[in-house]
C-alpha cells in the first residue's frame, strides 16, 4: 500500500483556499482561524504567503480574502490541457496506426516539455514514456517546434542564455545553428531529429497552433533501424497532417 507523504504547510494552505472559495464575499482572518481551528498567527502566515503568490487577494476595506488571479490562470491552463488531450486523442491513435510508431502529445512547461498523452506503437520493439513525465526543452525535434511557437526574440533569448545540452554525438549545441533549426521549423511547420536527443532514435514533431498561451506539439519517434529516408518523409507528412487536424479541432471549439 502506497504511503502518503504529509506536508503540513501545504495541507493548511489548501484548506484555507477551500474555505475562501466557499465564501461569496470573502473570509476574514478570525473567521478562517475559527473555522479551521488554527491560531490566527498560523493563518496569517499562510495567507500572507498565498497573497504574495497572487493566490489570494485581500480587500483593503473589509480585510477579507478572496481567491486570486494566479489560481484562475492555473485553473484555466489545467482545464485547457485536459481539453486538448481529449481533442487530440483520436488523432494520435490514427497517427500511430499510420506510422506504426509511438505518438506523443505535449505542452511547454517552463524549461521542460510535459507529456500529456502517448499512444504506444504496437511493435514489439518500441519507444515510450509515461504520461505526465517531462523531457528537456532542448530535446530534439520537439524542442525545436516548441521554441518555434514563440516569438523569435523570446526563443533567441532562451537559446542564448541557456547552455544547450549534448545528449548525443549528433546534438546541435551551437546556439546559432540551433536558432537556424528553430527558424526552419517555423517555416516548414515541422522539425526532425536524427539521433539528436536519443542515440538510435529518429523523430518528427509538428506544432499545434491556435492553442493560445500554451505552446504545444505532437511528435512521433522510432528506432533508426526501422526507418529510412522514405519512411521519414511519410512520418513528416502524417505528423504535419495530424497536427493540422488537431489545430482545426481547436479552432472549431474556440468558435462561438
Amino acid at each position: 500500500m502506497k504511503r502518503a507523504y504529509h506536508a503540513p504547510a501545504v495541507g493548511k494552505a489548501f484548506r484555507i483556499l477551500q474555505l475562501i472559495s466557499k465564501s461569496d464575499d470573502g473570509a476574514g482572518l478570525s473567521e478562517l482561524a475559527e473555522a479551521l481551528e488554527m491560531s490566527k498567527g498560523t493563518v496569517h502566515g499562510v495567507v500572507s504567503a498565498l497573497e504574495d503568490l497572487g493566490a489570494v487577494l485581500r480587500d483593503p476595506r473589509t480585510r477579507k480574502f478572496t481567491l486570486g488571479f494566479t489560481l484562475f490562470e492555473l485553473g484555466k491552463r489545467a482545464y485547457s490541457q485536459i481539453d486538448l488531450k481529449d481533442l487530440a486523442r483520436p488523432v494520435l491513435e490514427d497517427l500511430m496506426e499510420k506510422t506504426r510508431e509511438t505518438a506523443y502529445l505535449g505542452v511547454l512547461n517552463g524549461m521542460r516539455i510535459t507529456i500529456l498523452d502517448v499512444v504506444e506503437s504496437r511493435q514489439d520493439l518500441k519507444i515510450t514514456s509515461p504520461k505526465g513525465s517531462n523531457i528537456p526543452l532542448f530535446a530534439g525535434a520537439t524542442g525545436k517546434v516548441m521554441l518555434a511557437s514563440m516569438e523569435e526574440e523570446q526563443s533567441r533569448t532562451i537559446i542564448m542564455q541557456n547552455k544547450i545540452p549534448r545528449f548525443t554525438e549528433n546534438s546541435i549545441t551551437d546556439p546559432e545553428l540551433y536558432m537556424r533549426e528553430v527558424r526552419e521549423a517555423k517555416e516548414r511547420g515541422y522539425a526532425t531529429d536524427y539521433e539528436e536527443y536519443l542515440s538510435g532514435v529518429w523523430a518528427v514533431a509538428s506544432p499545434i497552433r491556435e492553442w493560445k498561451q500554451v505552446p504545444s506539439a505532437i511528435w512521433v519517434v522510432g528506432f533508426k533501424t526501422g526507418l529510412d529516408d522514405k519512411a521519414m518523409q511519410m512520418l513528416i507528412r502524417n505528423t504535419k497532417q495530424a497536427a493540422e487536424e488537431i489545430t482545426q479541432k481547436v479552432k472549431c471549439q474556440r468558435t462561438p
